[in-house]
This record gives C-alpha cells, sequence and structure tokens, in this order.
C-alpha cells in the first residue's frame, strides 16, 4: 500500500492545478535571471550525472540538460511533474519524478545537486538531513548549488537561514556567495 499523500504534496498538487506556473517562470525578469546566474555559477562545466531537487515545471530543468548528459529531476508535486515532463519530451536525457525530500532521496552518486529555490519549504530539521544526504551522493569532485531567495517570507526558514543551515550540517566548503539584491547563490563542494 502507498503512502498517503504529505500536506506538502497536497498543498503544491493543488497550487499546481490552480495555476500551472504559479511562480511566473516562463515570464518573469526575475526567473530568467536567476536561471541566467544559476547556469553561470556552473562556470562552463558539464556533468555527467546531476540531480534537481525541487524541479516544478522544469523550466531550469530544460537548461540544466545542456550540460548534464543525464539529469534527474525531482518535484513534491505529481502536476508538477506531469507539466515538466509534457513540456521536455524532446529532452531525453532529463528524467522527473515525484519525490519527495528527505524522505524519498534518490539513490545513485551525482557530480551536480541543485536545489533552487526549495530549501525554505523544508523545516530545520529536514534541510540538515538533505543536506547531509546531498554530502554522501555528491561525486568527491562534484558541485552543490544552493539557490535562495533572501527576501521576506512566511516559510519555516528564510533563505539566509536555509543556506547556514544547510552548510552546517555536514562537510561542505563554501565559494563566496553570489549576492544579488534579492536572491543568492552558494557553491558547494566537499571539504578537503
Amino acid at each position: 500500500m502507498a503512502d498517503a499523500p504529505s500536506h506538502r504534496r497536497q498543498t503544491f498538487d493543488a497550487l499546481f492545478s490552480r495555476e500551472p506556473d504559479p511562480w511566473d517562470f516562463e515570464t518573469s525578469e526575475y526567473e530568467r535571471e536567476k536561471r541566467a546566474a544559476t547556469i553561470a555559477a556552473l562556470k562552463g562545466a558539464t556533468f555527467e550525472g546531476a540531480l534537481e531537487v525541487g524541479c516544478a515545471t522544469g523550466v531550469l530543468s530544460r537548461e540544466l540538460a545542456h550540460h548534464c548528459a543525464q539529469l534527474l529531476a525531482l518535484d513534491v508535486s505529481d502536476r508538477a511533474v506531469d507539466l515538466a515532463r509534457e513540456r521536455s519530451v524532446a529532452q531525453v536525457s532529463v528524467r522527473y519524478r515525484r519525490a519527495e525530500v528527505p524522505r524519498d532521496w534518490p539513490d545513485g552518486s551525482f557530480d551536480l545537486i541543485v536545489f533552487s529555490e526549495v530549501l525554505y519549504f523544508l523545516s530545520a530539521h529536514e534541510i540538515a538531513a538533505v543536506s547531509r544526504q546531498a554530502c554522501d551522493a555528491l561525486a568527491p569532485e562534484g558541485l552543490c548549488l544552493l539557490v535562495n531567495w533572501t527576501g521576506p517570507n512566511d516559510l519555516p526558514v528564510s533563505g539566509d537561514d536555509a543556506v547556514r543551515l544547510f552548510v552546517e550540517a555536514a562537510s561542505w566548503q563554501s565559494d563566496e556567495p553570489r549576492l544579488a539584491p534579492s536572491y543568492r547563490i552558494d557553491r558547494l563542494q566537499h571539504s578537503s
């Protein structure tokens, strides 16, 4: 018997059913600029196996796919995953899966892991758990990107606190973050 959907899963399924692009991923200048900055944070690298946690409708996934041989893109919402699949039929290197981290963390190793505007939807305990899972799943020379809104929110933690909790929970080494007026991008690797 399958697990009952979590409150978070039900909330996001309802959101994406009411509004297929609830954050204006396709049209927002903020979203376009943030995606470009996220791709720039890859510094031209290419990756064999990547993981994107919180892919929503797959807008960032489609851009990440140009830098990855294989990309596994996860979202808590079945509806968001369906929308992402519908919009990326030509990209066979991308697999979309409904999963709720930390409980549904995928097996395998990845040389790129991306969390874009998803960590603050988790509790402090869950952020620590996914940090340890990501650290364990990241290949030795891999890259973990954290992209977080830094403005006010009514979520469990702020974007800045999400980064702090994530970095403190495992053995991470961080570059200087890229700070924009309303978001930050942190590049993490295994500490030496």
